[in-house]
C-alpha cells in the first residue's frame, strides 16, 4: 500500500509554469537564468500558500540541474531528484522561526566558504526570515552583500514590514499576490481530473473562496472534502463537510428586508445558530452579498462578483428591488454589528436586535424627488393666495409668533423626512392679515424705524438665530434683554461684565443677524444692569397680556403640507 501524501504536496509545482498566479515572478526569474544575470540574494514576500517556497526551490532545481530545459529544471537527473527529496547538501532549507539568534547565523557564515557537493550553486533558503533577531540580522549583513560567487540566497516572509531596511537594500525582491479564483479553480479541476473525481462547479467555487486567495489552504480543503464525501462531491457536501453558511440563506436574508418580515429574521437567526454556524462567518458573508448586490446595482453588471453564473443571475434580479442609498445603510448596520460583536457579552442577542432593526428599517428617501415635491407645492400656496384662510382672532399691530414651531414630518413611500415649520405672521394695521403673499411682501420690504416693542416680539427668534451660527454667544444672548430702540441704535442689557464683553466682541456678527430678521441696519451698545434683564422670555410673556395665537393645526400651509404630502404631526 503506498503511503498517501497531501494534495499540496503531491501536485506541488515541477516547473516554472507550474506556478499558479505568478508569472511575473517566473519569467523574471526565467530570463535571469537564461541570460546568466542572478542576483546574489532574492527575496520572495506575500501571503500564505501562494508558492514562495516552492519557487525558490525551482529556482534552485534550475540552477543547478545537469540538464535543464528552457531555463527549467528537467526533474530527472541526480541533483534535481536529490531537490526534490530534500537531502541535497547543496540546497539548505532554514526555518527562519527556530534558527533566529545570532549563533545559527555565526555557523551559516561558516560554512558558505565551502563550495557546493555536486551542482553550481549552494543556495541557503530561509523560510520566515522576518523571525530572525536584530542581532542575526546585523550578523548577515556582510555576507548577504558580498557572498561568495557560489552562494546564492533565498528569503521567503510573510511580514516583509519587519525586515529592516538594510536587509531589503541588498535583496532583489518579489511580491506574490494573492491568487485569483478563477485560478485556483482552474488548479483544482486539473487535480480532480487527474485523480478521478467528480465535483460540480459550485462545490469548486465554494472550495476556491474558502482558500481566500491561498492555493495551499484551497488545497487542504478539497482533501477535506475528498475525505467524508469520497469521489463524489456536490455543493451540499461542502456546505455539510466546512459548515459554510450556503449562499441561499444571505438571499433570504435580503428576502425578509423587502417583505419586512421581522418574526423571519428572529427565526433565521434560530437556524443559524441551531447548525452551529459562526456568527462572524455569516455576517462577513452578508457583507459580501449586499456587496454584490451593491456591484450589480451601481455597474449595472455582474462581471465584478465572484459567484457562479446561477447566482450572478439571481444579483442582477435582486439589485433591482433596492436603491443604492439603502444598500449602503445596510452594508453600514451589517459592519457595525460585526464590531461591536467584539464587545458584546450576549452575540446572539446583538445579532437579533440588528436583524430586526435591519429588516423594518424604512427605506430612504430620495432627496432630490422631496425637494422637487415641496417646490411644487410652494409654487402651487404662491399662485393661490386665496387657499389660505384670514384668522377670525384679532391680532395686534406686531407680528404675532406661535408659542411653539408646529413640527410636521412629510412622508415619501415608506421614508420619513422631519421638518420643522415656524410661522411668524406680519399684520396691517388694522389688525389682520393681508395673506401670504403680502407677507412675504413685507418681509422683502426695509424696515426704516422699529420699536422697542417690534424688537421685543421677535427678540426669541433673534436670539434663536444667534444660536443657530454660534452656540456660545446664544447661550449668552439667552439672559440678555432690549432696553430701548432709538432710531438705528439697539441698548441691550446683561447680567455681568463677562457677558457684556461676550456682546462687544461680537457686534458685527449680531447686526448681521439682526438686520437678517428685522430687514434694518443697526448700532449696538451694551450696558450691564440688573434690572433691565428678565430672568426669562417666556415668563416675561405669561406676565404680560397674550396676543391670540392662530390654531396650528388649522393653519392653512400646515393644512396644505399634509393634503399635499401626506405630511403627519409630530
Amino acid at each position: 500500500m503506498s503511503e498517501y501524501i497531501v494534495t499540496a504536496r503531491k501536485w506541488r509545482p515541477m516547473k516554472f509554469e507550474d506556478v499558479v498566479g505568478q508569472d511575473h515572478v517566473t519569467i523574471t526569474l526565467r530570463n535571469a537564468i537564461a541570460t546568466k544575470r542572478l542576483a546574489h540574494a532574492y527575496l520572495f514576500a506575500g501571503p500564505r500558500g501562494v508558492g514562495k517556497t516552492t519557487t525558490a526551490r525551482l529556482l534552485a532545481k534550475a540552477i543547478n540541474c545537469l540538464h535543464p530545459v528552457e531555463s527549467n529544471p528537467d526533474n530527472t537527473c541526480d541533483i534535481c531528484k536529490e531537490i526534490t527529496e530534500g537531502r541535497s547538501f547543496d540546497v539548505l532549507e532554514i526555518d527562519g522561526a527556530s534558527n533566529r539568534g545570532v549563533d545559527e547565523i555565526r555557523n551559516l557564515r561558516e560554512s558558505v566558504r565551502y563550495a557546493p557537493a555536486k551542482g553550481s550553486y549552494k543556495v541557503y533558503i530561509i523560510d520566515e526570515v522576518h523571525m530572525l533577531t536584530k542581532e542575526a540580522f546585523n550578523a548577515l549583513l556582510k555576507t548577504l552583500e558580498e557572498p561568495p560567487v557560489h552562494i546564492l540566497f533565498i528569503f521567503a516572509t510573510t511580514e516583509i514590514h519587519k525586515l529592516p531596511a538594510t536587509i531589503l537594500s541588498r535583496c532583489q525582491r518579489f511580491d506574490f499576490h494573492r491568487i485569483a479564483i478563477d485560478e485556483i479553480i482552474g488548479n483544482l479541476k486539473g487535480i480532480a481530473s487527474e485523480e478521478g473525481l467528480s465535483i460540480d462547479d459550485e462545490a469548486f467555487l465554494l472550495i476556491a473562496k474558502k482558500g481566500d486567495g491561498s492555493l495551499r489552504d484551497a488545497q487542504s480543503i478539497f482533501d477535506q472534502a475528498v475525505s467524508l464525501v469520497g469521489k463524489t462531491i456536490t455543493q451540499e457536501a461542502i456546505l455539510e463537510a466546512l459548515n459554510i453558511v450556503g449562499q441561499d440563506v444571505y438571499f433570504r436574508v435580503t428576502d425578509l428586508i423587502k417583505t419586512k418580515d421581522a418574526k423571519g429574521g428572529l427565526a433565521l437567526v434560530e437556524e443559524i445558530m441551531a447548525q452551529g454556524h459562526d456568527i462572524k462567518e455569516f455576517l462577513n458573508g452578508l457583507t459580501e452579498h449586499l456587496r454584490n448586490i451593491l456591484v450589480a446595482k451601481t455597474t449595472e453588471s455582474t462581471s465584478l462578483i465572484e459567484s457562479s453564473d446561477l447566482y450572478r443571475q439571481r444579483y442582477a434580479e435582486e439589485a433591482k428591488s433596492f436603491a443604492l442609498a439603502d444598500l449602503l445603510r445596510l452594508q453600514r448596520l451589517v459592519s457595525g454589528t460585526e464590531a461591536a460583536l467584539r464587545w458584546s457579552t450576549q452575540p446572539r442577542f446583538k445579532l437579533e436586535a440588528d436583524m430586526v432593526q435591519m429588516i423594518t428599517m424604512h427605506s430612504a428617501a430620495e432627496v432630490g424627488d422631496m425637494v422637487q415635491q415641496i417646490e411644487e407645492l410652494k409654487k402651487k400656496l404662491l399662485k393661490t393666495p386665496s387657499r389660505i384662510q384670514e384668522p377670525t382672532a384679532t391680532l395686534p399691530t406686531h407680528v404675532v409668533e406661535t408659542t411653539q414651531p408646529q413640527a410636521v414630518t412629510l412622508q415619501s413611500g415608506s421614508s420619513a423626512i422631519r421638518s420643522t415649520l415656524a410661522f411668524n405672521r406680519p399684520t396691517g394695521s388694522n389688525g389682520h392679515s393681508n395673506g401670504a403673499s403680502d407677507t412675504l411682501e413685507k418681509r422683502n420690504q426695509p424696515v426704516t424705524s422699529l420699536s422697542k416693542e417690534e424688537v421685543r416680539s421677535r427678540w426669541l427668534e433673534f436670539v434663536a438665530e444667534v444660536r443657530r451660527q454660534r452656540i456660545s454667544l446664544g447661550s449668552v444672548m439667552d439672559s440678555s434683554d432690549v432696553i430701548n430702540m432709538e432710531g438705528s441704535v439697539l441698548r441691550i442689557g446683561c447680567g455681568n461684565d463677562f457677558q457684556a464683553s461676550s456682546i462687544k466682541r461680537n457686534k458685527e456678527l449680531l447686526a448681521e443677524v439682526f438686520q437678517k430678521i428685522f430687514h434694518s441696519k443697526v448700532r449696538l451698545e451694551v450696558e450691564v444692569n440688573l434690572r433691565h434683564v428678565a430672568p426669562s422670555h417666556s415668563g416675561e410673556r405669561n406676565n404680560q397680556s397674550s396676543p391670540p395665537v392662530v390654531d396650528q393645526d388649522e393653519h392653512p400651509v400646515i393644512k396644505a403640507l399634509m393634503s399635499e404630502l401626506g405630511a403627519e404631526p409630530m
